[in-house]
C-alpha cells in the first residue's frame, strides 16, 4: 500500500495569493490556483471547500501573519497605544510586493459582504481599543488611520512612493505615538 499524499495548505495559500497578484482578483478560480499549486480542483477543494473558504483561509493567514508581527514588536506591552505604534512600524517595513500580495487580498475581499465584515471588525477592534477620553488615544487613532491611509494609497497604485518616500511617511505617522517614558 502506498503513502497517502497530502495536500500543504501553505503551497495551496502561496499559490492562491501569486494568482492573485499574477491576474488580479478576479483570475482567483480553484482551477487557477490548482494549476499554480501542481494539484487537482479537487485537491484545493478537499483543503478549502470552494473559494469562499480558500479566501477565508487567506484573509486568516494575513490577519494571523501581521497581528503576529505586531505582537512581536510590542513584546510584553499590553497597551493598545503602543499596539498602534507597532502596527505603523510594521506597516512602515513592508515592501513593494508584501504590499501588492495584501492588496490583492483586499480586492478579493470586495466581492463579498460576509469577506468585508470580518474585514471591518479586525479594523474596529483596534480602532476600539483606544481611550479616545486621553490626547494619547486620540493621536494612537490618528496615526492608525494615516497608517492604513498610506498602505492603501500606496498599494492600489492611487499614489505612487518610493522607499524613502515611504519611510519618511512612516516616521512621521510614528512620530505621532511617541514611546513610553522616553
Amino acid at each position: 500500500m502506498g503513502r497517502r499524499r497530502t495536500i500543504d495548505r501553505d503551497k495551496v495559500l502561496d499559490a492562491a495569493e501569486a494568482t492573485v497578484s499574477a491576474v488580479g482578483a478576479a483570475g482567483l478560480t480553484i482551477d487557477a490556483v490548482a494549476k499554480a499549486a501542481g494539484i487537482t480542483k479537487g485537491g484545493v477543494q478537499y483543503c478549502f471547500g470552494n473559494k469562499d473558504g480558500l479566501i477565508d483561509a487567506m484573509m486568516e493567514r494575513w490577519f494571523n501573519e501581521f497581528d503576529s508581527a505586531v505582537a512581536a514588536e510590542v513584546g510584553d506591552e499590553t497597551d493598545p497605544v503602543t499596539a498602534m505604534r507597532a502596527h505603523a512600524e510594521v506597516t512602515a517595513r513592508m515592501n513593494t510586493a508584501e504590499n501588492a500580495r495584501t492588496s490583492g487580498m483586499m480586492a478579493a475581499l470586495l466581492q463579498r459582504e460576509d469577506h468585508m465584515e470580518k474585514n471591518r471588525a479586525w479594523y474596529r477592534g483596534r480602532l476600539d481599543s483606544l481611550d479616545l477620553s486621553t490626547e494619547e488615544g486620540r493621536r494612537a487613532r490618528l496615526a492608525f488611520l494615516a497608517t492604513e491611509g498610506a498602505f492603501l494609497l500606496r498599494s492600489f497604485g492611487f499614489a505612487e512612493m518610493d522607499d524613502t518616500e515611504w519611510q519618511d511617511i512612516f516616521a512621521d505617522i510614528v512620530a505621532l505615538v511617541p514611546k513610553e517614558n522616553a
